[in-house]
């Protein structure tokens, strides 16, 4: 199992790294209408020194390092729980949850913000623009919910499970 979430992490921040740098290269200068590709999905550039959807931006622009150290801290758990894990689905959804944090991380990294470049968009309200690695943790966020979902047992149904006791 950990083979498939090493696989799915690398894969997310190698296919989150490979997309930021075209962004940079093709949609200078920042900010900018971007170029549309659908009616509600512009290309458009932006930088995230905040956390999710840019929150505390202001305030976190300073705290470079402290996202970092947090998000690595994270990370690691999130490691220690793939290397315990026994289902595949699981696997699968944490590393797209690693790759997608250390993908970020590199960014903060080397630029001191997240690349954006993903804009969301109807009818004049636009979602906060994301990139690739905010595709794979949402993706592998949503993957654990509904692995959990149907591994939960039933409402009314106890949960089956080995007491020790022996039944006549």
């Amino acid at each position: 199992m950990r083979l498939i979430g090493i696989m799915a992490a690398l894969a997310a921040a190698a296919v989150d790294q490979v997309t930021k740098a075209w962004a940079l290269a093709a949609l200078w200068p920042p900010y900018s209408e971007g170029i549309t590709v659908l009616p509600v999905l512009n290309l458009r550039l932006g930088f995230n020194t905040g956390v999710t959807f840019g929150l505390f931006a202001e305030s976190a622009a300073g705290a470079v390092w402290v996202l970092v150290l947090v998000t690595l801290g994270i990370t690691a758990m999130l490691l220690r729980w793939l290397w315990r894990t026994a289902s595949r689905v699981e696997a699968l959804a944490l590393g797209l949850v690693i790759g997608g944090a250390l993908g970020n991380v590199v960014d903060r990294i080397r630029i001191g913000a997240v690349v954006d470049f993903l804009d969301a968009h109807y009818a004049g309200w636009h979602w906060p623009t994301f990139n690739m690695a905010d595709v794979a943790i949402v993706c592998g966020v949503a993957l654990l919910i509904l692995d959990g979902l149907r591994s939960a047992p039933a409402a009314g149904t106890p949960a089956l499970r080995d007491t020790g006791s022996k039944i006549p």
